[in-house]
């Protein structure tokens, strides 16, 4: 990608443009949301809460979750130049955003994360990203949780008709005046640990329990 093209899709100009295209084309969806009261009641009533969910599914919820932005939710996004994207949108749809990966800057987005957490009650968490492997659910998601002691509430999207991206999370998007399922499942926590293999036993369980609802490319 040349010099020229990265400095548009990088600018304040572009990000305001995805920004509104995205909404714009996903509000052609029919979305059908499941089970979001239990959790919202829960923010509500001054507890913590994490929405996790794979990072092949979020496009689907980015107009939908607009509406959380009274609560003033926040996320973490990779120091990458496609994350300055991203974070630039979520930035416009009301969330804060911890800039920070596994590789790059995880450990300072992770504390942001907590802190925002402890104070705010609402954060959301992309469980494989951003480089993954598919699959398979990286440690944060239960750090976060283990720090704040939040119910980790996983989240999948389904369209009923989609293209499948050739990347390596198999990126959903859903084609145009498509039924989207947007269902949230029953919250769950995790203790602290004291051990390597206690930790890893609960990342594993939130990995088995998500792992079904993970699509692959048709």
């Amino acid at each position: 990608m040349n010099t020229l093209l990265k400095s548009i899709i990088y600018s304040r100009f572009f990000i305001h443009f995805a920004y509104y295209f995205i909404r714009l084309y996903s509000a052609t969806f029919r979305l059908k949301i499941v089970n979001e009261d239990q959790w919202k009641s829960l923010v509500e009533s001054g507890k913590t809460v994490l929405l996790c969910a794979w990072h092949q599914q979020f496009f689907s919820v980015i107009r939908h979750f607009k509406t959380y932005s009274k609560y003033n939710p926040g996320l973490m996004i990779s120091k990458s130049r496609d994350g300055e994207l991203i974070a630039g949108v979520a930035n416009k749809t009301g969330w804060h955003t911890a800039r920070g990966s596994s590789s790059r800057g995880g450990r300072q987005a992770l504390t942001q994360m907590i802190r925002h957490l402890n104070i705010h009650g609402l954060g959301a968490h992309l469980i494989d990203g951003p480089t993954g492997p598919m699959g398979v659910v990286k440690a944060g998601a239960v750090k976060i949780a283990q720090e704040t002691g939040a119910a980790v509430v996983p989240f999948y999207t389904y369209s009923e008709n989609a293209w499948f991206f050739n990347s390596w999370d198999r990126f959903m998007l859903p084609r145009p005046f498509s039924t989207v399922h947007l269902t949230f499942g029953d919250e769950l926590y995790f203790e602290k640990e004291g051990s390597l293999e206690g930790f890893e036993a609960q990342r594993k369980h939130l990995e088995n329990l998500m792992l079904p609802y993970l699509h692959h490319k048709r």
